[in-house]
C-alpha cells in the first residue's frame, strides 16, 4: 500500500496551498484531507513499487519459459 509518510507529504502540499485567511482552519484541513486520501486510496486495488517490480520479473521469467516451450513443441512437430 502507499506510504504514510508519502500521503504526509501530500497532505502538507495540498494544504500548504490554503489561502491566508484560512489558516486557522488548517490543522482540521489537514486531518480531512489526510482522512480522505487515506479512505480513496484503500478502496484503490494499489500494489508498492516493490510489489509490482517482482511481479514484472515473474512476468518476465514466465515469458521465457512459454517461448522455450513453444520452440520446443514446433522442434517435435516438425520431427513428427
Amino acid at each position: 500500500m502507499i506510504d504514510a509518510q508519502k500521503i504526509d507529504d501530500l497532505v502538507r502540499k495540498l494544504t500548504a496551498v490554503i489561502p491566508p485567511g484560512l489558516k486557522e482552519f488548517e490543522v482540521e484541513a489537514r486531518k480531512q484531507v489526510k482522512a480522505i486520501l487515506e479512505s480513496g486510496l484503500t478502496k484503490m486495488d494499489l500494489v508498492s513499487r516493490e510489489e509490482f517490480d517482482i511481479q514484472v520479473k515473474v512476468l518476465a521469467k514466465t515469458r521465457e519459459k512459454i517461448d522455450k516451450l513453444e520452440q520446443q513443441l514446433s522442434e517435435l512437430e516438425n520431427k513428427g
